[in-house]
Protein backbone atom coordinates (compact mmCIF):
# COMPACT_ATOMS: atom_id res chain seq x y z
CA UNK A 1 0.00 0.00 0.00
CA UNK A 2 1.33 3.44 -0.95
CA UNK A 3 2.18 5.84 1.89
CA UNK A 4 -0.46 8.43 0.95
CA UNK A 5 -3.11 5.75 0.52
CA UNK A 6 -2.33 4.50 4.03
CA UNK A 7 -2.58 8.08 5.32
CA UNK A 8 -5.93 8.59 3.59
CA UNK A 9 -7.31 5.33 5.00
CA UNK A 10 -6.12 6.30 8.47
CA UNK A 11 -8.06 9.55 8.23
CA UNK A 12 -11.04 7.63 6.85
CA UNK A 13 -10.95 5.29 9.85
CA UNK A 14 -11.11 8.31 12.17
CA UNK A 15 -14.07 9.64 10.21
CA UNK A 16 -15.75 6.24 10.59
CA UNK A 17 -15.41 6.45 14.36
CA UNK A 18 -18.02 9.23 14.32
CA UNK A 19 -21.73 8.40 13.77
CA UNK A 20 -22.95 10.17 10.64
CA UNK A 21 -26.17 8.71 9.33
CA UNK A 22 -28.15 11.23 7.32
CA UNK A 23 -29.64 13.76 9.73
CA UNK A 24 -26.99 13.07 12.37
CA UNK A 25 -23.99 14.99 10.98
CA UNK A 26 -23.49 17.47 13.84
CA UNK A 27 -20.74 15.33 15.37
CA UNK A 28 -18.72 14.94 12.19
CA UNK A 29 -19.18 18.65 11.35
CA UNK A 30 -17.90 19.61 14.81
CA UNK A 31 -14.93 17.26 14.45
CA UNK A 32 -14.01 18.69 11.04
CA UNK A 33 -14.32 22.26 12.31
CA UNK A 34 -11.98 21.34 15.17
CA UNK A 35 -9.52 19.80 12.72
CA UNK A 36 -9.57 23.02 10.69
CA UNK A 37 -8.87 25.11 13.79
CA UNK A 38 -5.98 22.85 14.82
CA UNK A 39 -4.38 23.34 11.41
CA UNK A 40 -4.97 27.10 11.26
CA UNK A 41 -7.61 26.96 8.53
CA UNK A 42 -10.64 29.24 8.49
CA UNK A 43 -13.90 27.31 8.69
CA UNK A 44 -17.52 28.41 8.37
CA UNK A 45 -20.72 26.46 9.06
CA UNK A 46 -24.13 27.48 7.84
CA UNK A 47 -27.49 26.95 9.50
CA UNK A 48 -27.82 23.49 7.93
CA UNK A 49 -24.36 22.42 9.26
CA UNK A 50 -22.76 22.51 5.81
CA UNK A 51 -19.07 23.28 6.29
CA UNK A 52 -16.52 25.12 4.15
CA UNK A 53 -12.84 25.15 5.07
CA UNK A 54 -10.49 27.60 3.34
CA UNK A 55 -6.99 26.40 2.51
CA UNK A 56 -4.45 29.11 1.49
CA UNK A 57 -2.66 28.70 -1.82
CA UNK A 58 0.82 27.26 -2.05
CA UNK A 59 3.65 29.68 -2.84
CA UNK A 60 3.39 30.77 -6.45
CA UNK A 61 -0.28 29.75 -6.75
CA UNK A 62 -1.80 32.79 -5.05
CA UNK A 63 -3.35 34.17 -8.26
CA UNK A 64 -4.68 30.81 -9.47
CA UNK A 65 -8.47 30.33 -9.44
CA UNK A 66 -10.08 29.02 -6.27
CA UNK A 67 -10.86 25.32 -6.52
CA UNK A 68 -13.59 23.58 -4.54
CA UNK A 69 -13.05 20.01 -3.33
CA UNK A 70 -16.46 18.68 -2.37
CA UNK A 71 -17.96 15.66 -0.64
CA UNK A 72 -20.81 14.93 1.74
CA UNK A 73 -20.57 14.08 5.43
CA UNK A 74 -23.52 11.72 5.77
CA UNK A 75 -23.76 8.06 4.84
CA UNK A 76 -26.46 5.47 4.18
CA UNK A 77 -26.67 3.28 7.29
CA UNK A 78 -27.53 -0.26 6.23
CA UNK A 79 -26.81 -3.52 8.03
CA UNK A 80 -27.66 -7.21 7.78
CA UNK A 81 -30.48 -8.57 9.96
CA UNK A 82 -27.97 -10.43 12.16
CA UNK A 83 -25.84 -7.35 12.87
CA UNK A 84 -26.05 -5.73 16.31
CA UNK A 85 -24.35 -2.55 15.12
CA UNK A 86 -25.84 0.68 16.51
CA UNK A 87 -25.25 3.44 13.96
CA UNK A 88 -26.09 6.12 16.53
CA UNK A 89 -23.00 5.40 18.61
CA UNK A 90 -20.83 2.54 17.30
CA UNK A 91 -17.72 3.17 15.18
CA UNK A 92 -17.37 1.33 11.87
CA UNK A 93 -14.01 -0.50 11.86
CA UNK A 94 -12.29 -1.09 8.53
CA UNK A 95 -11.82 -4.70 7.42
CA UNK A 96 -8.98 -5.37 4.96
CA UNK A 97 -9.03 -8.26 2.51
CA UNK A 98 -6.61 -8.20 -0.42
CA UNK A 99 -7.07 -4.99 -2.39
CA UNK A 100 -10.38 -4.16 -0.73
CA UNK A 101 -11.62 -2.58 2.48
CA UNK A 102 -15.13 -3.16 3.82
CA UNK A 103 -17.09 -3.25 7.09
CA UNK A 104 -18.54 -5.98 9.26
CA UNK A 105 -22.11 -6.57 8.03
CA UNK A 106 -22.79 -2.84 7.64
CA UNK A 107 -22.40 -0.26 4.93
CA UNK A 108 -18.86 1.11 4.91
CA UNK A 109 -19.51 4.83 4.53
CA UNK A 110 -16.87 5.27 1.83
CA UNK A 111 -19.77 6.96 0.09
CA UNK A 112 -18.72 9.65 0.84
CA UNK A 113 -16.26 9.58 3.73
CA UNK A 114 -13.39 8.78 1.40
CA UNK A 115 -13.87 12.16 -0.32
CA UNK A 116 -13.51 13.95 3.01
CA UNK A 117 -10.36 11.96 3.82
CA UNK A 118 -8.73 12.70 0.45
CA UNK A 119 -9.49 16.43 0.73
CA UNK A 120 -8.12 16.58 4.29
CA UNK A 121 -4.86 14.89 3.30
CA UNK A 122 -4.48 17.26 0.32
CA UNK A 123 -4.88 20.22 2.66
CA UNK A 124 -2.16 19.19 5.12
CA UNK A 125 0.42 17.74 2.71
CA UNK A 126 3.18 20.34 2.30
CA UNK A 127 4.53 18.64 -0.83
CA UNK A 128 1.27 19.23 -2.73
CA UNK A 129 1.33 22.49 -4.68
CA UNK A 130 -2.16 23.87 -5.15
CA UNK A 131 -4.28 26.99 -5.78
CA UNK A 132 -6.50 28.43 -3.02
CA UNK A 133 -8.81 25.59 -1.98
CA UNK A 134 -12.24 25.41 -0.42
CA UNK A 135 -13.16 22.11 1.15
CA UNK A 136 -16.94 22.00 0.93
CA UNK A 137 -18.54 19.27 3.04
CA UNK A 138 -22.33 19.04 2.88
CA UNK A 139 -24.96 17.33 5.02
CA UNK A 140 -28.01 15.23 4.27
CA UNK A 141 -26.99 14.27 0.74
CA UNK A 142 -28.31 10.74 0.86
CA UNK A 143 -31.89 11.67 1.71
CA UNK A 144 -32.33 14.02 -1.25
CA UNK A 145 -29.28 16.31 -1.67
CA UNK A 146 -30.87 18.49 1.00
CA UNK A 147 -27.74 20.07 2.44
CA UNK A 148 -26.64 21.37 -0.95
CA UNK A 149 -30.10 22.85 -1.50
CA UNK A 150 -29.67 25.03 1.61
CA UNK A 151 -26.35 26.63 0.66
CA UNK A 152 -26.72 30.38 0.42
CA UNK A 153 -24.88 32.74 -1.98
CA UNK A 154 -21.44 33.72 -0.70
CA UNK A 155 -20.92 30.57 1.38
CA UNK A 156 -18.09 29.56 -0.96
CA UNK A 157 -16.24 31.39 -3.72
CA UNK A 158 -14.78 28.89 -6.18
CA UNK A 159 -16.17 28.29 -9.66
CA UNK A 160 -14.07 25.20 -10.40
CA UNK A 161 -15.83 22.35 -8.65
CA UNK A 162 -14.32 18.90 -8.04
CA UNK A 163 -16.94 16.52 -6.64
CA UNK A 164 -15.26 13.36 -5.28
CA UNK A 165 -18.42 11.26 -5.16
CA UNK A 166 -18.20 9.03 -8.23
CA UNK A 167 -17.48 5.36 -7.85
CA UNK A 168 -15.30 4.18 -10.71
CA UNK A 169 -11.69 5.30 -11.12
CA UNK A 170 -10.80 6.27 -14.68
CA UNK A 171 -14.27 7.64 -15.38
CA UNK A 172 -15.16 11.33 -15.25
CA UNK A 173 -18.82 12.08 -14.61
CA UNK A 174 -20.14 15.19 -16.36
CA UNK A 175 -23.90 14.90 -15.84
CA UNK A 176 -26.56 13.12 -13.80
CA UNK A 177 -30.27 12.48 -13.57
CA UNK A 178 -32.77 14.63 -11.76
CA UNK A 179 -35.25 13.12 -9.38
CA UNK A 180 -37.98 13.31 -6.80
CA UNK A 181 -39.59 11.16 -4.13
CA UNK A 182 -43.30 10.54 -3.69
CA UNK A 183 -44.68 9.65 -0.28
CA UNK A 184 -48.08 7.96 -0.20
CA UNK A 185 -50.35 7.40 2.80
CA UNK A 186 -53.20 4.95 2.41
CA UNK A 187 -55.76 4.87 5.26
CA UNK A 188 -56.30 1.41 6.75
CA UNK A 189 -59.30 0.36 8.80
CA UNK A 190 -58.56 -2.19 11.50
CA UNK A 191 -60.96 -4.52 13.28
CA UNK A 192 -60.39 -7.21 15.93
CA UNK A 193 -58.94 -10.34 14.38
CA UNK A 194 -61.69 -12.97 13.91
CA UNK A 195 -61.50 -15.87 16.37
CA UNK A 196 -60.80 -18.38 13.61
CA UNK A 197 -57.85 -16.44 12.21
CA UNK A 198 -54.19 -16.71 13.15
CA UNK A 199 -51.25 -14.39 12.37
CA UNK A 200 -48.59 -15.56 9.89
CA UNK A 201 -45.33 -13.78 9.19
CA UNK A 202 -44.17 -13.74 5.56
CA UNK A 203 -40.60 -12.57 5.07
CA UNK A 204 -38.35 -11.77 2.11
CA UNK A 205 -34.62 -11.88 2.82
CA UNK A 206 -31.15 -12.48 1.43
CA UNK A 207 -31.32 -10.02 -1.46
CA UNK A 208 -28.38 -8.08 -2.86
CA UNK A 209 -29.99 -4.65 -2.63
CA UNK A 210 -27.82 -1.78 -3.79
CA UNK A 211 -27.96 1.83 -4.94
CA UNK A 212 -31.23 2.73 -6.63
CA UNK A 213 -29.42 4.83 -9.26
CA UNK A 214 -26.21 2.95 -9.94
CA UNK A 215 -27.58 -0.59 -9.60
CA UNK A 216 -31.15 -0.23 -10.87
CA UNK A 217 -30.28 -1.62 -14.32
CA UNK A 218 -28.76 -4.81 -12.87
CA UNK A 219 -32.24 -6.30 -12.42
CA UNK A 220 -31.71 -7.08 -8.76
CA UNK A 221 -34.84 -8.05 -6.91
CA UNK A 222 -36.64 -5.58 -4.66
CA UNK A 223 -37.85 -7.13 -1.40
CA UNK A 224 -40.81 -4.74 -1.38
CA UNK A 225 -41.84 -5.80 -4.89
CA UNK A 226 -41.48 -9.50 -4.06
CA UNK A 227 -43.51 -9.03 -0.89
CA UNK A 228 -46.27 -7.30 -2.87
CA UNK A 229 -46.26 -10.15 -5.40
CA UNK A 230 -46.42 -12.75 -2.63
CA UNK A 231 -49.33 -11.03 -0.93
CA UNK A 232 -51.18 -10.60 -4.21
CA UNK A 233 -50.73 -14.28 -5.06
CA UNK A 234 -52.01 -15.37 -1.66
CA UNK A 235 -54.84 -12.85 -1.55
CA UNK A 236 -56.34 -14.21 -4.77
CA UNK A 237 -56.96 -17.61 -3.17
CA UNK A 238 -57.11 -17.09 0.60
CA UNK A 239 -59.11 -14.94 3.01
CA UNK A 240 -56.12 -12.84 4.01
CA UNK A 241 -56.04 -9.65 6.07
CA UNK A 242 -53.10 -7.34 6.55
CA UNK A 243 -51.82 -6.89 10.12
CA UNK A 244 -48.35 -5.39 9.75
CA UNK A 245 -45.95 -4.64 6.91
CA UNK A 246 -42.40 -3.28 6.72
CA UNK A 247 -39.69 -3.18 4.07
CA UNK A 248 -36.74 -1.08 2.92
CA UNK A 249 -34.87 1.59 4.82
CA UNK A 250 -34.00 4.65 2.70
CA UNK A 251 -35.19 6.25 -0.53
CA UNK A 252 -32.05 5.56 -2.55
CA UNK A 253 -31.46 1.90 -1.72
CA UNK A 254 -33.11 -1.11 -3.35
CA UNK A 255 -34.85 -2.92 -0.50
CA UNK A 256 -33.04 -6.05 0.68
CA UNK A 257 -35.49 -7.32 3.31
CA UNK A 258 -39.23 -7.01 3.90
CA UNK A 259 -41.93 -8.74 5.90
CA UNK A 260 -45.67 -8.78 6.37
CA UNK A 261 -47.87 -10.25 9.08
CA UNK A 262 -51.23 -11.39 7.79
CA UNK A 263 -54.24 -12.97 9.45
CA UNK A 264 -55.62 -16.13 7.83
CA UNK A 265 -58.01 -18.89 8.79
CA UNK A 266 -56.20 -21.32 11.07
CA UNK A 267 -57.04 -24.22 8.78
CA UNK A 268 -55.40 -22.51 5.79
CA UNK A 269 -51.88 -22.32 7.22
CA UNK A 270 -50.65 -25.47 5.51
CA UNK A 271 -51.96 -24.36 2.14
CA UNK A 272 -50.38 -20.92 2.58
CA UNK A 273 -46.98 -22.47 3.29
CA UNK A 274 -47.28 -24.66 0.19
CA UNK A 275 -48.17 -21.65 -1.96
CA UNK A 276 -45.28 -19.58 -0.57
CA UNK A 277 -42.83 -22.46 -1.09
CA UNK A 278 -43.92 -22.88 -4.71
CA UNK A 279 -43.76 -19.16 -5.34
CA UNK A 280 -40.26 -19.01 -3.84
CA UNK A 281 -39.10 -21.58 -6.39
CA UNK A 282 -40.62 -19.53 -9.23
CA UNK A 283 -38.84 -16.39 -8.03
CA UNK A 284 -35.56 -18.26 -7.52
CA UNK A 285 -35.80 -19.33 -11.16
CA UNK A 286 -36.43 -15.73 -12.25
CA UNK A 287 -33.35 -14.48 -10.38
CA UNK A 288 -31.21 -17.64 -10.59
CA UNK A 289 -27.99 -15.86 -11.60
CA UNK A 290 -28.59 -12.71 -9.54
CA UNK A 291 -30.17 -13.45 -6.16
CA UNK A 292 -28.52 -16.67 -5.04
CA UNK A 293 -29.44 -16.22 -1.35
CA UNK A 294 -33.09 -15.22 -1.88
CA UNK A 295 -35.56 -16.59 0.67
CA UNK A 296 -39.33 -16.29 1.02
CA UNK A 297 -40.53 -17.75 4.28
CA UNK A 298 -43.87 -18.19 6.04
CA UNK A 299 -44.20 -19.08 9.71
CA UNK A 300 -46.57 -18.42 12.63
CA UNK A 301 -46.15 -14.89 13.98
CA UNK A 302 -45.35 -14.40 17.65
CA UNK A 303 -47.34 -11.15 17.77
CA UNK A 304 -44.59 -9.46 19.75
CA UNK A 305 -45.71 -6.16 18.25
CA UNK A 306 -48.85 -6.29 20.46
CA UNK A 307 -51.37 -6.16 17.65
CA UNK A 308 -54.53 -8.24 17.89
CA UNK A 309 -56.47 -6.58 15.07
CA UNK A 310 -56.29 -6.78 11.29
CA UNK A 311 -57.10 -4.56 8.36
CA UNK A 312 -60.56 -5.01 6.90
CA UNK A 313 -60.91 -7.00 3.66
CA UNK A 314 -61.59 -3.78 1.75
CA UNK A 315 -58.51 -1.89 2.96
CA UNK A 316 -56.32 -5.01 2.74
CA UNK A 317 -57.36 -5.30 -0.91
CA UNK A 318 -56.62 -1.62 -1.55
CA UNK A 319 -53.18 -1.85 0.06
CA UNK A 320 -52.08 -4.94 -1.85
CA UNK A 321 -53.35 -3.65 -5.19
CA UNK A 322 -51.69 -0.27 -4.71
CA UNK A 323 -48.34 -1.94 -3.98
CA UNK A 324 -48.74 -4.11 -7.08
CA UNK A 325 -49.61 -1.10 -9.27
CA UNK A 326 -46.54 0.96 -8.38
CA UNK A 327 -43.73 0.83 -10.97
CA UNK A 328 -40.25 -0.33 -9.98
CA UNK A 329 -37.07 -0.64 -12.01
CA UNK A 330 -35.95 0.75 -15.35
CA UNK A 331 -38.74 2.63 -17.14
CA UNK A 332 -36.67 3.69 -20.15
CA UNK A 333 -33.16 3.82 -21.60
CA UNK A 334 -31.53 6.87 -23.16
CA UNK A 335 -31.81 7.13 -26.95
CA UNK A 336 -28.66 9.25 -27.18
CA UNK A 337 -26.56 7.07 -24.83
CA UNK A 338 -27.90 3.50 -25.10
CA UNK A 339 -25.93 2.31 -22.05
CA UNK A 340 -27.54 4.96 -19.82
CA UNK A 341 -30.74 4.44 -17.86
CA UNK A 342 -32.92 7.43 -18.69
CA UNK A 343 -35.82 6.92 -16.27
CA UNK A 344 -36.44 4.61 -13.31
CA UNK A 345 -38.46 4.15 -10.16
CA UNK A 346 -37.58 2.53 -6.84
CA UNK A 347 -40.25 1.18 -4.49
CA UNK A 348 -38.04 2.20 -1.61
CA UNK A 349 -39.83 1.82 1.73
CA UNK A 350 -43.18 0.49 2.95
CA UNK A 351 -44.48 0.26 6.50
CA UNK A 352 -47.75 0.30 8.40
CA UNK A 353 -48.71 2.44 11.34
CA UNK A 354 -51.88 2.02 13.40
CA UNK A 355 -54.11 3.54 10.77
CA UNK A 356 -52.30 3.71 7.46
CA UNK A 357 -49.88 2.19 4.98
CA UNK A 358 -46.89 4.46 4.28
CA UNK A 359 -45.09 4.09 0.94
CA UNK A 360 -42.04 5.97 -0.32
CA UNK A 361 -40.99 5.64 -3.94
CA UNK A 362 -38.08 7.50 -5.55
CA UNK A 363 -37.90 8.46 -9.21
CA UNK A 364 -34.98 9.47 -11.42
CA UNK A 365 -34.70 10.70 -15.00
CA UNK A 366 -32.37 12.70 -17.19
CA UNK A 367 -35.46 14.14 -18.93
CA UNK A 368 -37.93 16.27 -17.00
CA UNK A 369 -40.85 15.22 -19.21
CA UNK A 370 -40.25 11.50 -18.58
CA UNK A 371 -39.89 12.15 -14.86
CA UNK A 372 -43.27 13.85 -14.91
CA UNK A 373 -44.79 10.96 -16.87
CA UNK A 374 -43.65 8.37 -14.33
CA UNK A 375 -44.73 10.63 -11.50
CA UNK A 376 -48.19 10.96 -13.05
CA UNK A 377 -48.56 7.17 -13.21
CA UNK A 378 -47.80 6.87 -9.50
CA UNK A 379 -50.06 9.76 -8.55
CA UNK A 380 -52.87 8.19 -10.58
CA UNK A 381 -52.47 4.80 -8.90
CA UNK A 382 -52.43 6.46 -5.49
CA UNK A 383 -55.56 8.47 -6.29
CA UNK A 384 -57.46 5.39 -7.47
CA UNK A 385 -56.53 3.59 -4.26
CA UNK A 386 -57.58 6.53 -2.08
CA UNK A 387 -54.08 7.42 -0.86
CA UNK A 388 -52.82 10.93 -0.17
CA UNK A 389 -49.52 11.97 -1.76
CA UNK A 390 -46.65 14.32 -1.02
CA UNK A 391 -43.76 15.25 -3.34
CA UNK A 392 -40.32 15.40 -1.68
CA UNK A 393 -36.66 15.99 -2.54
CA UNK A 394 -37.20 17.24 -6.06
CA UNK A 395 -34.10 18.30 -8.00
CA UNK A 396 -33.19 19.06 -11.61
CA UNK A 397 -30.73 17.07 -13.75
CA UNK A 398 -27.11 18.12 -14.15
CA UNK A 399 -26.81 18.67 -17.93
CA UNK A 400 -23.58 17.54 -19.53
CA UNK A 401 -21.14 20.09 -20.98
CA UNK A 402 -18.65 18.33 -23.23
CA UNK A 403 -16.99 21.69 -24.04
CA UNK A 404 -16.04 22.27 -20.39
CA UNK A 405 -12.48 23.65 -19.92
CA UNK A 406 -12.24 21.66 -16.69
CA UNK A 407 -13.12 18.46 -18.50
CA UNK A 408 -10.45 19.12 -21.12
CA UNK A 409 -7.86 19.82 -18.44
CA UNK A 410 -8.79 16.65 -16.54
CA UNK A 411 -8.53 14.56 -19.70
CA UNK A 412 -5.11 15.99 -20.50
CA UNK A 413 -3.74 15.54 -16.97
CA UNK A 414 -5.06 11.99 -16.67
CA UNK A 415 -3.59 10.95 -20.02
CA UNK A 416 -0.22 12.51 -19.19
CA UNK A 417 0.00 10.58 -15.89
CA UNK A 418 -1.37 7.16 -16.83
CA UNK A 419 -1.03 7.12 -20.63
CA UNK A 420 -4.70 6.25 -20.78
CA UNK A 421 -7.75 8.12 -22.01
CA UNK A 422 -10.40 8.42 -19.29
CA UNK A 423 -14.01 7.54 -19.98
CA UNK A 424 -16.64 10.27 -19.88
CA UNK A 425 -20.09 9.42 -18.58
CA UNK A 426 -23.45 10.70 -17.49
CA UNK A 427 -24.95 8.70 -14.62
CA UNK A 428 -28.44 7.81 -13.50
CA UNK A 429 -27.70 8.53 -9.82
CA UNK A 430 -28.09 12.02 -8.37
CA UNK A 431 -25.05 14.14 -7.54
CA UNK A 432 -24.79 17.41 -5.67
CA UNK A 433 -23.38 18.96 -8.84
CA UNK A 434 -26.98 19.07 -10.08
CA UNK A 435 -28.02 21.25 -7.14
CA UNK A 436 -24.88 23.41 -7.04
CA UNK A 437 -24.94 23.99 -10.79
CA UNK A 438 -28.59 24.98 -10.68
CA UNK A 439 -28.18 27.35 -7.70
CA UNK A 440 -24.87 28.93 -8.69
CA UNK A 441 -24.53 29.75 -12.37
CA UNK A 442 -21.19 29.62 -14.14
CA UNK A 443 -19.79 26.60 -12.27
CA UNK A 444 -17.38 24.33 -14.15
CA UNK A 445 -17.87 20.93 -12.54
CA UNK A 446 -16.68 17.36 -12.74
CA UNK A 447 -17.07 14.29 -10.55
CA UNK A 448 -14.63 11.41 -10.00
CA UNK A 449 -13.60 9.00 -7.26
CA UNK A 450 -12.02 5.63 -6.41
CA UNK A 451 -13.59 2.26 -7.17
CA UNK A 452 -16.50 1.60 -4.85
CA UNK A 453 -18.78 -1.41 -5.11
CA UNK A 454 -22.27 -1.99 -3.70
CA UNK A 455 -22.75 1.38 -1.96
CA UNK A 456 -25.79 1.74 0.28
CA UNK A 457 -25.55 -1.91 1.32
CA UNK A 458 -23.63 -4.10 3.79
CA UNK A 459 -21.67 -5.40 0.79
CA UNK A 460 -20.10 -1.98 0.18
CA UNK A 461 -16.35 -2.19 -0.40
CA UNK A 462 -13.60 0.22 -1.46
CA UNK A 463 -10.69 -0.64 -3.75
CA UNK A 464 -7.35 0.34 -2.20
CA UNK A 465 -5.14 0.70 -5.33
CA UNK A 466 -7.72 3.01 -6.92
CA UNK A 467 -7.32 5.43 -3.99
CA UNK A 468 -3.68 5.89 -4.95
CA UNK A 469 -4.64 6.64 -8.56
CA UNK A 470 -7.19 9.23 -7.47
CA UNK A 471 -4.61 10.79 -5.17
CA UNK A 472 -2.02 10.96 -7.96
CA UNK A 473 -4.56 12.47 -10.34
CA UNK A 474 -5.78 15.06 -7.80
CA UNK A 475 -2.26 16.22 -7.02
CA UNK A 476 -1.34 16.55 -10.70
CA UNK A 477 -4.58 18.37 -11.51
CA UNK A 478 -4.05 20.92 -8.74
CA UNK A 479 -0.43 21.43 -9.73
CA UNK A 480 -1.50 22.06 -13.35
CA UNK A 481 -2.93 25.44 -12.26
CA UNK A 482 0.53 26.69 -11.30
CA UNK A 483 2.63 29.28 -13.10
CA UNK A 484 3.92 28.32 -16.54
Amino acid sequence: MQQKTAEILDVFSRINAIPRCSGNEAGIAEWLAGWAEENGFKADRDAADNLVIQIPASAGYETAPVIVLQGHMDMVCEKTPDSNHDFSCDPIPLLYKGDWVSADRTSLGADNGIAIAIAMVVAVSPEVAHPPLELLFTVDEETGLNGAKKIQPGFFEGKIFLNIDSEKEGIFTVGCAGGKSIRMRLPLEFRPMPDNQRPVRISISGLCGGHSGIDIHKQRASANVLLARTLYMLHKQLDLRLVDLSGGSVHNAISRDAHAVVAIDGGSHGRLVEMVTAFEQDVRTEYASIETALKINAEPADMDFNRSDASTPETTNAAIRLLMALPHGVAGMSHEMPELVETSGNLATVHTTDNQLNILTSLRSSMDSRLEELSARILSAASLAGASVEIENEYAPWPQNLESPLLERCRSVYHAIFDQTPEIEVIHAGLECAIIGDLFKGMDMISFGPDLENPHSPDERLNIPSIDKIWTFCVALLESYGPE
